[in-house]
């Protein structure tokens, strides 16, 4: 489902990554580990499409993401691509449910519309009762909940999460993980997440380690 060929990536004289190869099958939760400077986050952010690589070609669901525009390119992330980040990137002046809506009604989609589905999500999220709370009134894990709900708003064919339980106590990231599993069963949802959490990557159904931008196993 995810295809990524000869993914090479520099800033400066800095080579980051280093001709990564790497397939991820419809449905798999897949981790990426390894240390701090290893290329984690710069891969995930060119498979999300977030940056670009120097050369290589990345494929998700048949698409070669190197030959769309980049209004295509836009439409695509926006329909395809689901992401969670470490500080749920809630914007603090809209409440729970416009949060997850808003990728919805960027991608057209009638307001009814985008509005029942973030209720069901929100209610899959056990937040029902918080849809009408803004950031600032809830808890962590209520927000990165919110956030999850945000990323698979669009039905998107793969969810890339960067350190999703990073800021979490320990309750609140077993919470976390457990939903990631919830959701796979569900929905059949791809999960790419880099962390540094052992626990997260040993119940993955894959974990890829990474030193010095490249692939060790």
């Amino acid at each position: 489902m995810i295809k990524v060929e000869k993914i090479f990536k520099s800033f400066g004289d800095l080579k980051v990554l280093k001709g990564i190869d790497l397939e991820v099958k419809k449905g798999e939760i897949v981790s990426i580990v390894g240390p701090s400077g290893a290329g984690k986050t710069t891969l995930l952010m060119i498979m999300g499409t977030l940056e670009k690589a120097d050369s290589g070609k990345i494929y998700i669901d048949g698409n070669e993401l190197s030959k769309l525009s980049e209004k295509r390119l836009s439409d695509f992330r926006n329909k395809n691509i689901g992401f969670v980040f470490q500080f749920h990137q809630l914007l603090p002046e809209f409440t729970a449910l416009e949060n997850v809506m808003i990728p919805a009604l960027i991608g057209n989609t009638s307001y009814h519309d985008a509005q029942k589905r973030a209720m069901e999500l929100l209610d899959m999220m056990r937040l029902r009762d918080r849809a009408e709370h803004k950031p600032a009134e809830l808890s962590g894990g209520e927000k990165q909940r919110v956030a999850v709900a945000r990323a698979l708003i669009n039905n998107p064919a793969v969810v890339f999460a960067d350190e999703p339980s990073g800021s979490l106590d320990s309750d609140n990231k077993v919470e976390l993980h457990r939903l990631f599993f919830e959701l796979r069963n569900k929905l059949d949802q791809t999960f790419i997440i880099v962390t540094h959490d052992e626990h997260l990557a040993s119940i993955t159904d894959r974990t890829i380690h990474m030193i010095d931008g490249e692939i060790i196993d």
